[in-house]
C-alpha cells in the first residue's frame, strides 16, 4: 500500500478568471510553488480558463442546438484539461515537477447524470503515488467518470466540489478556494459598496448563501465540506489578503444575520386552474422531478374549487419545464400556464434568525420603505427569500443590507 509522508496535504482550487491568460497562469503557478516550497504536498484543482466553457457551449449550439448531454460533457471536459496541462508547463518552467490528470486517470467515479453528475467515490492510489514522487498534482475539475466509462460533468461551478472531495479523501489540512474575490461578503460588493467581508462562516450559513445565489462556493461543495468536516478558506488569487474561513467551530454562527444573497437566475411558472383536490401538486412536481428539473420557491393560492400553483426554476430549465407541462396538460388538468423571466431573488441568511422574530419584519419594512413589491416569499429556520422584479434587485439589496448593517458584526 502506498503511503504519503508526514507532510501536510493542501488542496487548492483556482477559478477560471484566475487562469484566464498566460500572465495569470504564471501568477498562480508561483503561488502554488510557494505553497509547495513551504513544505506541503499540493493538489490543485483548476477550472477552465476565463469564459472557455461558455465559448464551447456556443460552438455546440452553432453545430447542433439540441446536442445530447453526453456529447456536451465530452466537449466541456476539454476546458479543464487545457488548464491543468498549461499549469503543469508553467510549474515546470519554474523548476518544479508537476503532472496534470483528468478524472479518468485519477478515478473520480460519478453518477450517470450528464451535466449534473455527483461524485460517488475517488481513488487515491494514483494521486498518492505522484505526491510520493514529489509531483505537484494538477486535477481537472468539474468532471467525473460514470459507470460505463463516459465523462460526466458535475454542473457549473462544481470544480469547488472536486476540490472539497479530494480534500476529504486525502485528509487535507485545508481546502483553499481561490478566485478574483478576496472572500465572502455580507452582500455582493459590486452592487452594495458598503458590503463587509466576513472573516468566518459556519457550514450552515454558507450552505444557505450558496444555494441562495452567492456564487463564491458551489452548494454541493459546502454540503460535502460539512459532511466530512473539511475546512475551507476562500481567498483572492490576485492578492495576499486573508479570506473567509468556512468551518465547523465558527463565531460568526452567532450572528443574527450573516449575509444577503442575490440570484438573477430565476424564472417563475404559474400553473392556473388546477382542481383543488389531493394529487394536483403531486402531478405537477413529479413530472418535473422525473426530468431532474429543480424547483425552489413554491406558492399555492386557492379559489372556488380551483387552485393556482406558482414556483421558480432556473432560467435554463424554464423552456423544458414549460414544454413538459404543456405536453401533459390533460393529465395534470390545468387551464393555463404563465411564465416570467424578469425576476430576481433576494435572500437574507443567518443562523440566529430562528430565535429572532424581528428579522422578517425588518426585511419587509426595508422593502416597503424602498418601494419594492414582493411577488413570492419563502422561509426556513435560517433564511428568508423574496422574489422581486429584476430591475429592482439592486435597490432591494441595498435597502435590506442597510437595515441589517448593525447585525453584521461578530458577537461573543
Amino acid at each position: 500500500m502506498i503511503t504519503v509522508s508526514v507532510k501536510p496535504v493542501i488542496v487548492q482550487k483556482f477559478g477560471g478568471s484566475s487562469v484566464a491568460n498566460a500572465e495569470r497562469i504564471m501568477n498562480v503557478a508561483r503561488r502554488i510553488v510557494k505553497t509547495y516550497e513551504a513544505g506541503n504536498l499540493v493538489v490543485v484543482v483548476l477550472s477552465a480558463q476565463g469564459s472557455t466553457t461558455d465559448r464551447l457551449l456556443e460552438k455546440a449550439k452553432e453545430v447542433n442546438p439540441a446536442a445530447s448531454k453526453r456529447e456536451l460533457d465530452m466537449l466541456l471536459c476539454t476546458g479543464e484539461q487545457q488548464s491543468v496541462a498549461l499549469m503543469a508547463m508553467a510549474i515546470e518552467a519554474l523548476g518544479h515537477k508537476a503532472i496534470s490528470l483528468n478524472a479518468m486517470q485519477i478515478g473520480i467515479h460519478a453518477t450517470n447524470a450528464h451535466g449534473n453528475a455527483h461524485i460517488e467515490d475517488i481513488e487515491t492510489t494514483r494521486i498518492k503515488a505522484e505526491l510520493k514522487h514529489n509531483n505537484i498534482v494538477l486535477v481537472a475539475g468539474f468532471q467525473g467518470v460514470n459507470s460505463i466509462g463516459d465523462m460526466a460533468t458535475l454542473g457549473r461551478g462544481a470544480s469547488d466540489t472536486t476540490a472539497v472531495a479530494l480534500a476529504a479523501v486525502l485528509e487535507a489540512k485545508v481546502c483553499e478556494i481561490y478566485s478574483d474575490v478576496d472572500g465572502i461578503y455580507t452582500v455582493d460588493p459590486r452592487i452594495v459598496p458598503t458590503a463587509k467581508k466576513l472573516p468566518e462562516l459556519g457550514y450552515d450559513d454558507m450552505l444557505e448563501l450558496a444555494f441562495a445565489g452567492v456564487q463564491m462556493l458551489h452548494g454541493r461543495a459546502v454540503e460535502m465540506a460539512k459532511r466530512y468536516t473539511v475546512t475551507i478558506v476562500v481567498r483572492s488569487s490576485m492578492a495576499e489578503t486573508e479570506g473567509t474561513w468556512i468551518k465547523e467551530d465558527c463565531k460568526v454562527e452567532k450572528l443574527t444575520v450573516s449575509g444577503c444573497a442575490i440570484d438573477r437566475n430565476v424564472a417563475r411558472i404559474s400553473v392556473m386552474g388546477l382542481e383543488d383536490k389531493p394529487g394536483a401538486a403531486f402531478r405537477v412536481f413529479s413530472l418535473l422531478a422525473q426530468e431532474q428539473i429543480s424547483v425552489d420557491i413554491i406558492l399555492q393560492s386557492v379559489g372556488h374549487g380551483t387552485c393556482d400553483i406558482s414556483f421558480t426554476v432556473t432560467r435554463q430549465d424554464l423552456a423544458a419545464a414549460r414544454n413538459l407541462l404543456a405536453a401533459h396538460q390533460d393529465e395534470i388538468g390545468y387551464t393555463a400556464i404563465e411564465t416570467d423571466e424578469n425576476l430576481a431573488k433576494l435572500s437574507v441568511v443567518g443562523a440566529g434568525m430562528a430565535t429572532n422574530a424581528g428579522v422578517a419584519s425588518a426585511m419587509f419594512e426595508a422593502l416597503y420603505e424602498s418601494g419594492v413589491n414582493i411577488h413570492m416569499i419563502s422561509t426556513s429556520e435560517i433564511k428568508i427569500a423574496v422574489l422581486v422584479d429584476e430591475g429592482e434587485i439592486s435597490k432591494a439589496a441595498t435597502a435590506v443590507h442597510d437595515k441589517f448593517d448593525d447585525l453584521f458584526e461578530v458577537t461573543e
